[in-house]
């Protein structure tokens, strides 16, 4: 057990916590462990033995591995809060850091890291975002000549773009839309322990943070039904938006918009739907939405939806059958509200099920 200081309370300075370049200046940290250090190459000039690095709030159970010169301890917001009260209320408090190996004890896995993007798109609110969530956070990774472990934005994408990778693969023939559809129609919304996938605060995580969910990549592999868009299909969205010679530039080629009749961006063929109901006892809103049998060539699909209180939806067919494969059959859902005050986001989800696959999509709704 070795002496556990906090430099902010020996100076009255928050700062010296963080351990900056002369921040320890009359601070006796030899042979210490210091909490809430940052620069651990000041602690070891100043001879400290191990550290203690607290999460900041916004980060609160998102621990990150990090290189250390000593001996370090990374630990959850709320964890060094309650470290911090021994050092301030202990005449000697003490600490010892042990490393007992690697032990993987994952019980509410997968989780959003406090980093990862948030929803909704302020450009596009008809589209919900994120689409999908994959492994971004402590991945051993190749670097150069050697590897490390990162986090972020920067591992999660090689992650998705290798499932998509893998799905054109297998599937030569299918669209990027098809490939982002069986990727986010197959995810999944619960963790390890069949509870909802939790975020930095140990909270369900919401559609801004999961989107359609944690990627599955067996699944997505064989989804049943695709969402598929052309080129094409973009062209009416994007009239609705820019101005017609950056439509030009966007799709290269001739467009004239003036032609065109533009829809928002809730109107394309994409595997979530982001709906606004702006007022109790609303007119309904419907959109429509078409489907292509990627799976068995005979199957047939029933509709499941889920809303909240206060919402009421319907699905127009119900059923949907097919008879080979790469056919085609439409559908509509319209949303309505149904009494209550109630204000801002709430979640729903429709389902396609089959006697083989789930075909979910995620349903964003803004109650004004």
């Amino acid at each position: 057990m070795l002496p556990l200081v906090y430099p902010g309370h020996a100076t009255g300075n928050e700062n010296s916590s963080f351990c900056l370049s002369g921040s320890l200046d009359g601070v006796d940290v030899h042979g210490k462990i210091v909490w809430e250090s940052r620069k651990d190459d000041v602690v070891k000039s100043a001879g400290g033995s191990g550290m203690i690095i607290v999460n900041s709030p916004d980060f609160a159970y998102s621990t990150l591995v990090e290189p250390h010169l000593l001996r370090t301890s990374n630990v959850p917001y709320a964890d060094g809060l309650k470290i911090k009260a021994y050092i301030n209320t202990t005449s000697a408090p003490t600490a010892t850091i042990i490393f007992k190996g690697t032990v993987m004890h994952t019980p509410h896995s997968p989780a959003m890291a406090s980093f990862s993007s948030r929803g909704p798109s302020q450009i596009t609110p008809g589209i919900l975002k994120p689409d999908i969530t994959g492994p971004g956070v402590n991945i051993l990774a190749a670097w150069t000549s050697a590897f490390e472990v990162f986090s972020g934005t920067s591992m999660s994408c090689p992650h998705l773009s290798g499932v998509a990778a893998l799905i054109k693969k297998a599937h030569p023939d299918w669209s990027p839309a098809a490939i982002k559809s069986a990727i986010m129609t197959t995810a999944y919304a619960t963790d390890n322990s069949r509870g909802p996938i939790l975020d930095e605060r140990r909270l369900p995580a919401d559609l801004f943070a999961v989107g359609a969910g944690h990627v599955d990549p067996p699944k997505a592999m064989d989804p049943g039904l695709v969402y598929d868009l052309t080129p094409q299909d973009y062209i009416p969205y994007l009239c609705g938006l820019y101005a017609n010679n950056h439509v030009r530039a966007i799709v290269g080629g001739p467009v004239n918009c003036s032609s065109v009749k533009s829809i928002s961006e809730a109107e394309l063929n994409y595997p979530s739907i982001s709906v606004k109901l702006p007022a109790i006892h609303s007119t309904p809103v419907s959109y429509t939405r078409t489907v292509t049998n990627v799976g068995a060539p005979r199957s047939t699909y029933r509709a499941m939806v889920d809303v909240p209180e206060g919402v009421s939806a319907r699905v127009d067919p119900t059923t949907l059958s097919f008879e080979k494969v790469d056919e085609k059959k439409s559908f509509s859902i319209t949303f309505r509200r149904r009494g209550g005050r109630r204000q801002g986001a709430v979640e729903g989800q429709l389902r396609w099920v089959s006697t083989k696959h789930v075909v979910r999509s995620p349903i964003s709704i803004i109650l004004e």
